[in-house]
């Protein structure tokens, strides 16, 4: 009867431990939005970190196309599973030390399941997977469909100050240190020669200034003081 007794307490321990182990995936669905500013989980969209479309089984550092993986990762020789996949969410310096990847770690081990269910679900095409995702949330938009008020016509700095004219027939007065300019040449970015500014900064202050590719920057941006 003991032995009997053990076996069934053995069967109950190891069920809870399946359970538990099982991720959700509407859960973890929702706590992905937490990762969404740096990753995409649609096939080669890759924002600041790689997409993790496929990355169910896959090796690490090895999405097509994107170029900014650390040496750590690429030879790490990781692949990404859920036991892989567990400790990397927990702590990605601790698993690959000189990571650049810049992440605190969850540390709920339910959390860790969850996300992990989500990602298997997308890669196994379970899961529907979103688009781009930037700052709390909110859809990248398409810059190549930028309205009046964000086509730029002419930029031109004097000192520390940038006026951009738009093709709304505005002009707006920025402090370089306020400006961001940059290049996107994903398929959401600006056409080429049409920068577009996107405003920022809860005061209306702060702007991005975003071309199709660098070389357009010194060919667009000319000095002029009245």
């Amino acid at each position: 009867m003991r032995r009997a007794a053990n076996i069934a307490g053995a069967i109950v321990f190891a069920s809870t431990g399946l359970a538990f182990a099982a991720g959700d995936v509407n859960r973890g669905a929702q706590l992905y939005r937490q990762c969404a500013a740096c990753h995409s989980v649609t096939p080669s969209e890759h924002l600041t970190g790689p997409s993790l479309a496929h990355i169910w089984n896959r090796r690490a550092a090895s999405a097509e196309d994107f170029r900014r993986y650390s040496d750590a990762l690429k030879s790490s020789g990781l692949v990404w599973n859920e036991a892989t996949l567990d400790k990397w969410l927990a702590d990605p310096e601790k698993l690959v030390p000189g990571t650049s990847m810049t992440f605190p770690g969850l540390k709920d081990t339910q959390q860790r399941q969850d996300v992990i269910a989500y990602l298997r679900a997308v890669a196994e095409g379970k899961a529907e997977a979103g688009g781009a995702m930037k700052g709390m949330g909110g859809q990248r938009i398409d810059l190549k469909n930028a309205p009046p008020a964000g086509q730029v016509k002419s930029v031109r700095y004097c000192a520390d100050t940038y006026t951009i004219e738009t093709a709304d027939g505005s002009a707006q007065k920025i402090w370089e240190f306020n400006l961001r300019i940059k290049p996107d040449s994903s398929k959401l970015g600006p056409l080429p020669g049409k920068p577009v500014v996107l405003g920022a900064g809860m005061r209306g202050d702060r702007a991005s200034l975003v071309f199709a590719r660098p070389a357009e920057i010194s060919e667009f941006i000319k000095a002029a003081c009245p």
